[in-house]
């Protein structure tokens, strides 16, 4: 049996919340709390596809992915640890490669589209 194509905007998902405090060492600024509804993960786990909502604050990006972001609402930045800023708004598109190093910083509540390579799970 084929596969089907995912519809965000009719696919229900797998809704998570989560308080990024919660993570040892992680936020820098502030008290995010993120909202994620997940709408595809491939059976290794190594490719993931949702949509997350975070609130104001900042914290050390992630590694070991590669992600791309489509920017629904609001407005973040991504602060390489060299000190570039890059501002992101509603309608904005980007990839964050494997390797970056640096910050999110959510200026006002933000919700976008990802799409995940995880290297760490391979």
């Amino acid at each position: 049996m084929g596969k089907s194509v995912i519809n965000f905007a009719t696919h229900e998902g797998r809704a998570g919340q989560r308080r990024l405090a919660d993570l040892p060492d992680r936020v820098v600024e502030g008290d995010p709390q993120h909202e994620t509804v997940s709408h595809f993960e491939s059976d290794d786990g190594s490719v993931l596809a949702g949509t997350w909502t975070s609130t104001p604050g900042k914290w050390h990006a992630f590694t070991d992915r590669d992600e791309f972001c489509y920017i629904i609402s609001g407005h973040c930045q991504l602060i390489s640890d060299a000190g570039e800023v890059q501002d992101f708004q509603t309608g904005d598109a980007f990839l964050i490669p494997n390797g970056f190093k640096g910050f999110w910083n959510v200026i006002e509540t933000t919700t976008k589209h990802y799409v995940i390579r995880d290297y760490a799970i391979s």
